[in-house]
């Protein structure tokens, strides 16, 4: 694990306190903090000890200030320390010492901001969870990548991350994906373009078909080429026999038509396996690889549900109830009748819940209980989902079914994504050439490239909308930052290469103490922040604060960049100065592995040079 410099000042902080004032309570010291001055001209961190403990040492906090700064200001590494304000202490490190921190830079490579602060606990982050009706849309992608993004910071952070994609290969949609499956189907077997139009299927079916994308096409020839004409539909004339009416669509039969419903079972499968077909070849092309797709359906037909309710019941949580009509807009799952209920509201929820429809078929919420309850089983300490901003209120209800099955030993974190518009030339682009419209996350990919995308992405923090721009995320101009920090690694990589490669031992053993120019030691101190990036972003679950932590690192090394054209003494490689230049090339080095590191939990490939 990497050392947070900001971390061993806390903890060298809390030694010292506890010298001073040895009968200050764990959870006081717990609250200090040693962080950035908001001003960087105040130094390079700044402590509110003194303001933290002032009550329970019953001293002034400037008196508390006085004494660590003659404390902390003998450290070796500290060059300055100095009281601000009511009870603030700035300090201001040695150059040595920053200098000196390059070579654990060099040394970690790759490994540099890896964290223990996760300490190995088990985390489970749910994201895309699309349902698998169709191609994978740009509000599908979004997710995706803060998703995976975070995960990666997660695991980055020293927690146990298991990547998860549940498929809702249940309920009203799916079944209306098998329709529009079968509707192709006869589309294929029937060679009369004027026979089976959606119009006949919805008149003669009695349904309304809801996908008529053009990708349901090679669901509807797979089915024919495996069934033949076997499962066109028959006319009925006068009653159906007993058998049919077993086993016939009823809509379908009371138009006069046979539809067996093990039909509509069998085009739903067969949809529903080659959407997510397609839906994992897309998210791969966006660099997302999940290791586990649970299936809605597989937890129905296992009773899990079913087992969830019992496991509720059993520390009963749930009663027969009616709800109060709700304010405004009626919920999907409110009906005046009594219900079998959920005491969401002992968990912070805002009303009880019902579990089961008015057919005693299960709820959607009961399902997602399941689905919930299968991970607690699994042995997850975390659970996070990756949702769309429309499922907000949900939250609450998902949270408190968590708390109830894990006793609240478990918690569950909602991350919410607001909706992305795409624009091209100032204009909204709605259309698909796949899905008609729609843009699909396909279109994206190849319109713009996967880099391009998923740093984009997380330019914002998810819960802000975003404007997508076709153009501008192409511009080679600083005001796009896919390119800014791309072209930092690629002057990093070509000033490496004009140097011959040289080897990262070699480079960890220069005279640091070349490095000297303001400059370079801004360098060095946005370098020797990522251990903290790292660890903060991980906490707050926000992996955005990556995009521009490396925004601000590209920034400082195109000013070192520029500094050196307009003082030649500052250039990276001179040939009259060997020991400057491996130190400058140490720096250089440094900063490309944490772009490349950077760039890795936001799984961005890092370009070598720039075309």
């Amino acid at each position: 694990m990497t050392e947070n410099v900001f971390t061993a000042m806390a903890e060298q902080l809390r030694a010292t306190l506890v010298e001073l004032y040895p009968d200050l309570p764990v959870d006081i010291l717990a609250r200090v903090q040693v962080e950035p001055p908001r001003d960087a001209a105040h130094g390079d961190m700044a402590t509110n000890a003194a303001l933290v403990i002032a009550k329970p040492a019953r001293l002034p906090p400037a008196k508390i200030a006085a004494a660590l700064v003659e404390k902390l200001g003998a450290l070796p590494m500290v060059e300055n320390a100095e009281a601000a304000g009511p009870g603030f202490v700035n300090l201001r490190l040695r150059e040595s010492y920053m200098a000196g921190q390059i070579e654990t830079v060099l040394a970690a490579g790759l490994g540099y901001g890896d964290s223990a602060i996760g300490a190995g606990r088990r985390v489970n982050v749910e994201y895309v969870s699309a349902n698998p009706t169709g191609p994978m849309h740009v509000g599908h992608c979004r997710g995706a990548v803060v998703g995976d993004a975070l995960a990666n910071l997660l695991a980055k952070a020293g927690f146990a991350v298991t990547k998860e994609y549940y498929v809702n290969d249940a309920g009203a949609q799916v079944a209306a994906l098998g329709w529009a499956a079968y509707w192709r189907y006869l589309r294929v077997i029937e060679p009369n373009l004027e026979e089976w139009t959606a119009e006949q299927v919805e008149r003669r079916f009695g349904v309304t078909l809801q996908y008529r994308g053009d990708y349901l096409v090679a669901v509807g020839e797979a089915l024919a080429e495996h069934h033949g004409a076997s499962m066109a539909p028959q006319r009925i004339e006068g009653a159906p026999r007993a058998d049919q009416a077993a086993a016939g669509v009823a809509s379908a039969l009371a138009l006069g038509w046979f539809v067996d419903r093990a039909w509509l079972d069998a085009a739903r499968e067969r949809a529903v396996a080659m959407m997510m077909i397609a839906i994992r070849e897309d998210l791969a092309l966006l660099g997302v690889n999940q290791e586990v797709f649970l299936s809605e359906r597989a937890l129905v037909e296992a009773n899990a549900t079913d087992a969830a309710i019992a496991a509720l019941e059993g520390k009963g949580l749930l009663y027969e109830g009616v709800l109060e009509p709700p304010k405004g807009k009626t919920p999907d799952d409110w009906e005046p009748r009594p219900q079998l209920l959920f005491r969401s509201t002992q968990f912070g929820d805002d009303v009880d819940r019902p579990l089961k429809k008015s057919d005693g078929s299960n709820t959607y919420f009961a399902n997602d209980i399941a689905c919930h309850a299968d991970k607690l089983t699994r042995g997850f300490d975390l659970l996070i989902d990756v949702w769309g901003a429309d499922h907000g209120g949900y939250v609450s209800r998902m949270g408190a079914a968590v708390k109830a099955l894990s006793d609240g030993r478990v918690p569950l974190e909602v991350v919410l994504c607001q909706i992305v518009h795409v624009m091209k030339a100032g204009e909204p682009v709605r259309m698909s050439k796949r899905a008609g419209t729609y843009v699909t996350l396909r279109d994206l990919i190849e319109e713009v490239g996967r880099d391009a995308v998923r740093f984009t992405m997380l330019t914002r923090k998810s819960d802000a909308q975003m404007e997508f721009d076709l153009d501008k995320v192409v511009e080679q101009t600083r005001e796009n930052p896919v390119f800014y920090v791309q072209y930092a690694h690629a002057r990093c990589r070509s000033v490496l290469r004009q140097a011959g490669e040289p080897e990262v031992a070699k480079l960890a053993a220069a005279p640091l103490e070349h490095l000297r120019d303001k400059a370079e030691l801004d360098l060095i101190r946005r370098l020797i922040s990522w251990p903290r990036v790292v660890e903060s972003a991980a906490l707050a679950r926000e992996p955005h604060r990556i995009a521009f932590f490396l925004h601000d690192l590209a920034a400082d090394f195109h000013v070192l960049w520029n500094r050196g054209r307009d003082d030649s003494t500052l250039r990276f490689i001179r040939e009259d100065e060997p020991a400057a230049t491996a130190a400058r090339l140490a720096l250089v080095a440094a900063t490309a592995s944490v772009i490349r590191s950077g760039l890795g939990v936001m799984g961005v490939t890092p370009v070598e040079e720039m075309r």
